[in-house]
């Protein structure tokens, strides 16, 4: 079991320029964050709508888009669950945004949903690739729905990067503490 990157050539419009694959990528995340911003306010997370953001941002490229993985692979340091359990896990992440979702009365309660939400994606590792970006998506959706704005989260290069992959790591070991102190100073009230 070794890292796992979708070879180029697995996408569905041919392109073999890694900077152009990249382009149409970003092109379908965007395409899935306007979906999230045409949602309505009463929206409830659940697998479906998982399932549809993942297509919505991947499908014009990856036949897999919106779907579960169906292999095992290293994530650099990571071995996400074995893909049997993707679906099993998946509900039961379901099941506890829900609770804290309806919970989170406060905005310490808000942090800790963001940052749960946003690790336990990247640990599940539910897709065969873009699983950070639709981490990323549904931490924005929660907070959306929570009426703030979005967070950022990700970075390319950089002392952020490495910051963010700490907090990450901290967070496998449960210690959800600096992806929280990530997420905090970014929180702003969209009304």
């Amino acid at each position: 079991m070794g890292d796992y990157t979708p070879p180029i050539y697995e996408n569905l419009l041919n392109i073999s320029d890694r900077n152009k694959l990249n382009e149409e990528e970003a092109k379908g995340i965007i395409k899935a964050e306007e979906f999230i911003y045409e949602l309505e306010e009463d929206t409830i997370l659940t697998i479906e709508l998982i399932l549809d953001l993942h297509k919505i941002a991947f499908s014009h490229l990856y036949e897999w888009a919106g779907k579960w993985r169906r292999s095992d692979f290293q994530v650099g340091s990571h071995t996400p669950p074995d893909y049997t359990e993707v679906p099993t896990r998946m509900y039961q992440f379901i099941d506890e945004i829900s609770f804290r979702f309806n919970n989170a009365q406060n905005e310490d309660k808000l942090v800790s949903l963001l940052a749960y939400a946003h690790h336990q994606l990247v640990f599940i590792h539910p897709f065969n690739n873009g699983n950070g970006r639709t981490a990323r998506l549904i931490t924005n959706l929660l907070a959306l729905l929570k009426g703030y704005s979005d967070i950022v989260l990700y970075y390319r290069e950089g002392d952020k990067r490495e910051q963010y992959l700490k907090a990450i790591r901290a967070a496998d070991s449960y210690d959800y503490t600096p992806l929280e102190e990530l997420i905090r100073p970014q929180l702003q009230k969209l009304r």
